[in-house]
């Protein structure tokens, strides 16, 4: 009676590289986030604040095209609306600063570079970093809770599959994200200004642009996502992980302003003290002399109440936010300008650095040591 063998085979197919599981895990969770209607009405949603600002760049272009820039910073230092949306028009009044004193007219390529830079700025800052905070934490508290509810853990870990795959699997997951929300439309607006410039060789003036906004995605991705997946490998219910990803920024940006406002108030006390000792030693003078004279209050000039929110995402804010390391979207806004050159205080930088550092450096370390809890148990 013949003997068969009925024990383990051997691999006779051909064997993957070693990072070819970071792929199958990412190209499996994409497909599965992309399965809501939600994320792709907001991934859809995200590239329309392209189409204000690409109005913002086409104005600019056709002003220095038809050597009108002159002409377009005072009509911006007198409010009138230059680009159909009020956005250029803010940037250019409280960016270019003054006419050269000796007549000549404003460098072309200079001014190019600094009023792209700040829109560019403003767009990864204002209406992107908001909607990607609000995906990310719709899909990254899905990514591990769910393999730790259904014990998937038991297929990845038994498999060759190691720990550091896993968690660049997940985070290829987001990082297709933050390219879709952040990246991919800012680099199309700096296309788009290259192609409505008058010339091709604009490209070579501000080469380093696409540069700095893949760089500030980076940035901006890394630190988020994984805290989104920390709090994911924390607890194996998705909602409790989601709850902490918008309670963390919600008390984070609810601190920061408690905490700025504060200082505002205090410095407005302080202003107000002062003005008023400077008016009681004024009216003694003048009493002195036999004349009295009243000093009228001087009120700095601000941006317009509308705009306020883009002079603080552009970077035209020159005040320092000393309070900035406290909240994500703060931080990561400090950190985003130093990036593209506006901001070059280390007063101002090195707190937030630091922070978001010290964030990306704990949610590491709880990724690592979570993500095989069960299997160690």
């Amino acid at each position: 009676m013949p003997l068969h063998d009925v024990g383990y085979r051997p691999w006779r197919g051909k064997r993957r590289g070693y990072g070819h599981a970071v792929g199958v895990i990412a190209g499996t969770g994409i497909r599965l986030a992309w399965t809501s209607r939600w994320l792709r009405r907001a991934v859809f949603f995200a590239w329309s604040p392209a189409l204000l600002f690409a109005a913002s760049f086409f104005a600019f272009e056709q002003a220095v095209d038809q050597g009108q820039l002159g002409t377009m910073q005072e009509q911006a230092r007198a409010g009138r609306n230059l680009d159909g949306v009020g956005v250029l028009g803010a940037v250019l009044a409280r960016s270019l600063g003054a006419p050269p004193p000796d007549g000549r007219p404003l460098d072309a390529n200079s001014t190019r570079h600094m009023v792209w830079a700040r829109l560019l700025l403003a767009f990864m800052r204002a209406p992107q970093a908001v909607l990607l905070a609000v995906v990310v934490g719709l899909v990254a508290p899905t990514l591990i809770s769910r393999d730790l509810r259904a014990k998937a853990w038991l297929v990845y870990f038994t498999r060759p599959v190691g720990k550091l795959e896993y968690i660049l699997g997940k985070m290829a997951v987001l990082g297709v994200l933050v390219a879709a929300i952040t990246m991919l439309p800012a680099l199309a607006l700096w296309a788009l200004g290259v192609l409505v410039s008058p010339s091709v060789w604009v490209a070579v003036a501000t080469w380093d642009l696409p540069l700095k906004i893949i760089l500030a995605s980076l940035t901006l991705a890394v630190p988020t996502v994984l805290m989104a997946l920390a709090y994911s490998s924390l607890t194996a219910e998705s909602r409790i992980a989601s709850f902490a990803w918008f309670a963390t920024w919600a008390a984070c940006w609810i601190a920061h302003t408690a905490l700025t406002t504060a200082d505002l108030v205090a410095a407005a006390e302080v202003t107000r003290l002062s003005r008023e000792a400077a008016a009681q030693e004024s009216f003694f003078a003048d009493e002195a002399f036999g004349e009295f004279a009243s000093v009228p209050p001087v009120r700095p000039r601000s941006a317009p109440r509308g705009f306020r929110w883009l002079s603080r995402a552009a970077g035209l804010d020159s005040e320092i936010d000393r309070w900035a390391w406290l909240s994500p979207y703060h931080a990561l806004g400090v950190v985003q300008a130093w990036i593209f050159g506006i901001e070059t205080r280390w007063r101002a930088v090195l707190p937030p650095l630091v922070s978001l550092l010290t964030v990306t450096a704990v949610s590491i370390l709880v990724l690592w040591r979570r993500v095989d809890a069960p299997a160690r148990a």
